[in-house]
């Protein structure tokens, strides 16, 4: 899980901070120790293999990695943060990076010689504060595609090629709605497209349903908002003012949430965050397909007695398909207690000795092109085919990528965001009412 709220821990972190922070070393820190948190199961292989190769250049220095799972992961570190007991080194993500930089509790990197020309593009440089400063190596990166369960389609009469060069638009839907219709039957075996089809009463849904998506939307609208020219600020990074207020936003937003109205996708309430998401729902055969991210390839493609292919996101009414391209980060805390260290392996992280072997166990796409090319022969040899992901990246002409919004107060905006987005979706309100929301949102951006 990638772009899941930090709510209510991230805001108990800053009126801590605010009144003062616990003194304290990092937990079971050394000189002889860097302590490093991470929150992914499946990446904790290999970074071990890392640290034992860390290790090996490094004697006398040793790595001790802790993995959380994502809500723990979240909820210990703000703690340790005002306690006093991070670790060195954690993991961090875009989403929260701006309340972490402007409390003041990440320590700079500028002196570790990170270029950005050295890593994917927009990886490194969405990692400078508003200071100026570098305050994280960049890790790996992620963009987003349409899984689809491949009988599902083949039994509709919809080829790989057709799912692959979907349009959409926010009057009619395009071709991408008339192919989520087709796909959608009744519990009478009527399809979403044939006279009949009972809306109320839906075997399989056309798509599957990620909820409201919080105020970034990205494995949910984004990859349609992108596409239709619009952005989340003013500004690509530390923007000042959010633009959910924006027509062409909330036209987009109308017609996304309008599909489950008609019974193409589930009604927000089929929509669990911790038991039944996207993934869940595409394994359980309630749903054909299901926007997620490059995170999530083997999980579908781990689905017993399902074959789950990959689409690339429709092309918008800019004339081009877009993808969100997030990436994640090392970061070192400002009180940990061996720095020296904790920099050391900070830049191994961040270097091709270890994101090449990062790559290799075919979990994520690290950040450095090598590491990227590791990780695609990965997936090939598993017989996977990632090329819906990577493709919009290399492909300027046709595609647009696009950051996850690097602002100030993120946790208050999808505190404020969510709310109102599920309200549309499952309450029906008026997408007008973003208005509002946006002014609140942008009173507390402005302070």
């Amino acid at each position: 899980m990638r772009t899941r709220t930090l709510l209510a821990a991230a805001g108990a972190l800053a009126l801590s901070l605010v009144s003062g922070c616990a003194q304290g070393g990092a937990a079971g820190s050394s000189p002889h120790t860097v302590t490093y948190w991470l929150w992914d199961a499946n990446q904790l292989p290999a970074y071990q293999a890392c640290a034992k190769g860390f290790e090996r250049e490094n004697p006398g220095l040793k790595v001790k990695i802790t993995q959380l799972g994502w809500s723990d992961y979240w909820t210990k570190l703000t703690a340790g943060f005002i306690a006093g007991t991070q670790p060195d080194v954690f993991t961090d993500h875009i989403q929260n990076f701006g309340q972490f930089a402007g409390l003041k509790v990440l320590e700079p990197l500028d002196d570790l010689g990170i270029e950005n020309s050295d890593y994917q593009p927009g990886l490194a440089a969405n990692w400078i504060g508003q200071d100026g400063h570098r305050y994280g190596a960049p890790k790996d990166w992620d963009t987003v595609a349409l899984f689809y369960n491949s009988k599902m389609a083949k039994d509709a009469g919809i080829t790989a090629e057709q799912l692959g060069s979907l349009s959409w638009n926010p009057k009619d839907g395009g071709t991408f709605e008339k192919t989520i219709a087709h796909l959608t039957i009744d519990r009478n075996g009527k399809r979403g497209d044939e006279p009949g089809f009972d809306k109320n009463n839906v075997k399989v849904y056309g798509m599957a349903t990620g909820g409201g998506g919080f105020g970034d939307g990205q494995t949910q609208w984004s990859p349609f908002t992108g596409s239709a020219g619009w952005n989340y600020l003013d500004k690509a990074r530390w923007g000042t003012k959010y633009q959910y207020d924006s027509k062409t936003f909330q036209s987009v937003i109308d017609w996304y949430f309008g599909l489950a109205k008609k019974g193409y996708m589930p009604p927000l309430s089929d929509y669990n965050i911790q038991s039944n998401q996207q993934n869940t729902q595409i394994a359980a055969g309630k749903a054909a397909t299901a926007f997620d991210g490059a995170w999530m390839i083997s999980t579908y493609a781990g689905f017993k007695g399902r074959d789950i292919r990959t689409a690339l996101t429709p092309v918008g009414p800019t004339g081009k398909r877009a993808t969100m391209m997030n990436g994640l980060a090392d970061s070192i805390t400002k009180a940990s207690k061996n720095k020296t260290g904790a920099r050391k392996w900070v830049a191994y992280l961040a270097s091709d000795k270890c994101q090449t072997v990062v790559g290799r166990y075919g979990v994520v796409f690290p950040a450095t092109p090598a590491g990227t090319e590791a990780a695609v022969a990965a997936y090939e040899k598993k017989g996977i085919d990632v090329s819906s992901f990577t493709e919009p990246v290399a492909d300027k002409k046709n595609s647009l990528t696009f950051s996850y919004p690097i602002a100030s107060y993120s946790a208050d905006m999808t505190a404020l965001m969510q709310p109102a987005m599920e309200d549309i979706y499952g309450n029906g309100k008026p997408v007008s009412s973003l208005d509002r929301t946006n002014e609140q949102i942008n009173l507390i951006l402005s302070q």
